[in-house]
């Protein structure tokens, strides 16, 4: 939908697919569908469900076994991010490096995005 032909809308590394594959092979999964709803204190969350039915309106990426599904209304806004899988000492999660952020909560849970404006003065900086 808001993709560029021949280039993913997502990037998943090798330990986010890893991980993303182990789900889905849990319960017969189709895969994970991300996207972004209003919340959290910086206005923006990211949202992730399992999928059991594939929506045809969803850009599909597919890595190492691991299938994302994006939908249609979040496509705009996570074109470009690199979605990771980290472990530490205190936790485990997925982790989204997201190029459309503006800003984020201290908690790391909630993002704003860059508006038009931003977005434009990037993509003309980046021309020349």
């Amino acid at each position: 939908m808001f993709g560029i032909p021949g280039k993913q809308a997502v990037t998943i590394t090798p330990a986010a697919a890893r991980q993303i594959a182990k789900l889905m092979a849990r319960d017969s999964h189709q895969g994970l569908r991300i996207g972004v709803k209003k919340g959290g204190c910086a206005g923006m969350e990211y949202t992730m469900d399992y999928v059991t039915d594939i929506d045809p309106h969803d850009e599909i990426v597919e890595s190492d076994g691991a299938r994302v599904m994006i939908a249609p209304m979040a496509q705009m806004f996570l074109f470009g991010t690199v979605i990771d899988y980290e472990t530490s000492l205190l936790e485990s999660g997925f982790k989204f490096r997201n190029p459309n952020v503006a800003d984020a909560c201290g908690c790391g849970e909630s993002i704003k995005f860059k508006d038009v404006s931003e977005l434009e003065a990037e993509q003309q900086a980046a021309r020349r």
